[in-house]
């Protein structure tokens, strides 16, 4: 995951998954403009292995996290490069500045499928989890990015044992994702959460929270 090499950064005229726009308005009288992407909406999933009393997030180099501890380290990539003529990174940083801790979650971009079907797909791709579309629980959605993105995401609850498994996980190699699959303790979720040098989503702390104030209540007593 973190052997990352021949880093080359360059401008983005194209993309499958977002496009830049700007948007010209009037607001209270005044003229104003906004640059934002539009992008794909989303699914998240906060796993807990019944089994074993753990929740089950995932691990992965995020690029977009790896540059920007680039351009807090060395601010001059950005500055002093040319739009048109991107080159290779003198002096990359160790990969492992861009690897994050985040939920199981995946793009909507499946008309056919429910957001239901897609979190489940999601869930056996990345974590190797056999959920059916009925055991998962809606917990909420929310907007994310929203000063660049607006997107919607909506995050889900599912309930897993050891016999549920079917696979490894790790996402789909062939669409480029390399996804180590993470297994954190009950009784160290909070800690965790909380631990600013394990790098990770919001919605890992929101989700542990969520965790503690609706279902750890509930669970049977040591």
């Amino acid at each position: 995951m973190e052997a990352i090499e021949e880093l080359v950064l360059q401008p983005c005229t194209s993309s499958l998954y977002v496009r830049p726009f700007r948007l010209c308005y009037r607001q209270n009288g005044t003229k104003k403009f906004w640059d934002f992407m539009r992008t794909h909406d989303s699914v998240s999933i906060l796993i807990f292995n019944t089994s074993r009393q753990c929740f089950v997030v995932v691990k992965q180099f995020r690029p977009a996290v790896y540059m920007c501890e680039v351009e807090r380290h060395h601010p001059e990539v950005f500055r002093d490069q040319n739009m048109e003529s991107f080159s290779h990174l003198p002096d990359p940083l160790p990969a492992a500045v861009g690897v994050t801790y985040e939920l199981c979650a995946g793009i909507v971009d499946k008309p056919k499928l429910s957001l239901e079907e897609i979190a489940c797909e999601e869930i056996l791709e990345e974590c190797g989890y056999r959920v059916p579309v009925t055991e998962l629980r809606r917990i909420t959605s929310y907007r994310s990015g929203v000063g660049v993105t607006g997107s919607r995401q909506t995050l889900f609850y599912a309930e897993v044992t050891d016999q549920m498994r079917t696979g490894e996980g790790g996402g789909q190699p062939g669409e480029g994702e390399l996804i180590e699959v993470v297994e954190v303790p009950l009784e160290d979720s909070m800690k965790f959460a909380y631990d600013e040098t394990l790098p990770k989503t919001m919605g890992v702390i929101f989700s542990f929270m969520w965790f503690q104030n609706n279902i750890a209540p509930k669970l049977p007593k040591k």
